[in-house]
C-alpha cells in the first residue's frame, strides 16, 4: 500500500483554536510486525523532530524498494500543544499549563479492564491469545473518553502504539549521552537497541512510577503475564522503550541521520522492514538497573561548577560538583562539595547552572539499586 498521512483533531481548548496530530502510515494495516515512532512528546526536547524527518525519508525509500514488510506508525511531532507554549521568547512545553502536570506522566493502565474481559477466554496458542490480548486492549482504550485537550492527545498517541509490537518514544535530557530506558523484562531487546544506537547507557526499569508513556504501552503483558499465568500463555508482544538523543542542544543531521539509520536497522533485524542490517554492533554498555541511578540533589540555591565531565566514571563519595553561594564566603568557603552515592558513570546533567533548592542536576548510572530510591518514584519529572 502507498505511504498514508492523516491528522487526528484535537478538542478545541478555546473558541477559534484547533489543533491536530499528524500521523504517517506505512506498509499494510495490520501487518506485522508493527513499529511505531513519536518524537517530543516533551515538546522542548527538540532532537526527536530531527531524528523523525530521517526515519521518514529512509521509510520513504524502503516504501520506494517494496521493503515495508510489516506496519510502521510515525508521529513525528507528538505534541502540538506542548510546541506552542513559548514564554518571552523560550520554548517550554513539557509541562501541561492546564495543570495535569508532565505531559508524559498520567497515561492510562489499561490492564485492570483488559484482566477483566480476558479471564475464562485465553487458550493453549500463545499467537490467538496474543491477537486477543491486542483486541481487548483496544477495546478497553476506545470506551475511554477526554474532554481536556491534553488527555485527548494522551488517548490518541496511546491508540496509535497499543498494538504495536516496538515503540520508540524519543525524547532528549538537558545535556547527555544516548541512553535509553526499558523493562527488566524485556532486556534482550533493550540490549539489541541500545547496542544499534551506540547507547552509553540502558536502564532497566521494573516501577517507575508516573504512567509514563512506554510503561502503558508494554505493562499491560506483563502484568497480565502474571494474572492470566494458569490460564494460558501470554507472551511480551509489546516492546517499548524511551530513547534518549543526547541533549537538548544536540540537533544536527550527523547525529540524526546516524540515529534514524540505527533505528532502521532495528527494524530490518526484526522483520518490519526488508533489507540486510549488517553485523549488530558490539553494546556500549551493560544494562544497569533504574533504581541504580544516583540523581544528585542540590541542598539549597546556588552555582553549580561540575568536576566532572558526561563520560567520566565516578566513585561512590568522589565530588562530582561543587555549589557555589553568590553571597557567600570569597573563593573556596562558600563552595559546598555534592557527591556520588554510587560507583557509575555520569551520563545526564541539566543544562542550567542556577540550581534551586532540591532541584534534581545530574545523574550517575550505577550497577547496584540504591536504598534511598523507591520503587514508583524513579522517574523525575
Amino acid at each position: 500500500m502507498s505511504p498514508a498521512t492523516s491528522r487526528i483533531e484535537l478538542p478545541s481548548p478555546a473558541p477559534g483554536t484547533r489543533r491536530t496530530l499528524l500521523v504517517h502510515r506505512y506498509g499494510t494495516p495490520g501487518a506485522r510486525p508493527k513499529a511505531y515512532f513519536q518524537a517530543a512528546i516533551h515538546a522542548d526536547e527538540i532532537p526527536g523532530l530531527l531524528v523523525a524527518q530521517h526515519l521518514l525519508c529512509g521509510l520513504e525509500q524502503a516504501h520506494a524498494a517494496g521493503r515495508i514488510l510489516g506496519e510502521v506508525v510515525v508521529a513525528p511531532v507528538a505534541n502540538p500543544i506542548g510546541l506552542s507554549q513559548h514564554l518571552n521568547g523560550r520554548l517550554l512545553g513539557r509541562f501541561d499549563h492546564e495543570s495535569t502536570g508532565n505531559f508524559n506522566r498520567g497515561f492510562p493502565d489499561l490492564t485492570a479492564g483488559a484482566l477483566e474481559r480476558l479471564q475464562g477466554k485465553l487458550s493453549a496458542d500463545p499467537v490467538t491469545n496474543v491477537a486477543l490480548i491486542r483486541a481487548t486492549l483496544r477495546a478497553v482504550l476506545a470506551e475511554r473518553r477526554a474532554a481536556r485537550e491534553t488527555e485527548a492527545l494522551k488517548l490518541a498517541l496511546l491508540d496509535l502504539a497499543i498494538d504495536a509490537d516496538y515503540v520508540f518514544d524519543l525524547h532528549c535530557d538537558g545535556e547527555a549521552l544516548l541512553h535509553l530506558y526499558a523493562s527488566r523484562w524485556q532486556a534482550d531487546d533493550a540490549l539489541a537497541l541500545g547496542a544499534e544506537l551506540g547507547a552509553a547507557a540502558i536502564l532497566l526499569e521494573e516501577e517507575p512510577g508516573g504512567d509514563p508513556f512506554d510503561e502503558a504501552c508494554a505493562s499491560p503483558w506483563w502484568k497480565l503475564r502474571a494474572a492470566l499465568a494458569d490460564e494460558g500463555p501470554v507472551p511480551l508482544a509489546g516492546f517499548a522503550a524511551t530513547v534518549e538523543l543526547r541533549g537538548q542542544a544536540d540537533v544536527n543531521d550527523d547525529y540524526a541521520v546516524t540515529d534514524a539509520a540505527a533505528l532502521l536497522r532495528f527494524l530490518q533485524r526484526r522483520g518490519v522492514v526488508a533489507g540486510e542490517p549488517g553485523p549488530l554492533p558490539e553494546p556500549r554498555c551493560e544494562p544497569t538497573p533504574l533504581d541504580g541511578v544516583d540523581v544528585l540533589t542540590a541542598p539549597a540555591a546556588g552555582v553549580l561548577v561540575y568536576r566532572k565531565r558526561l563520560g567520566e566514571r565516578v566513585a561512590a563519595g568522589e565530588v562530582v560538583a561543587e555549589l557555589v553561594d553568590p553571597l557567600g564566603e570569597p573563593v573556596g568557603a562558600a563552595r559546598t562539595p555534592l557527591r556520588s552515592a554510587t560507583d557509575g558513570l555520569l551520563f545526564a546533567r541539566m543544562t542550567e547552572r542556577l540550581a534551586r533548592p532540591g532541584q534534581k542536576f545530574c545523574k550517575v548510572a550505577g550497577r547496584k539499586p540504591l536504598s534511598h530510591r523507591q520503587a514508583g518514584k524513579l522517574l523525575e519529572d
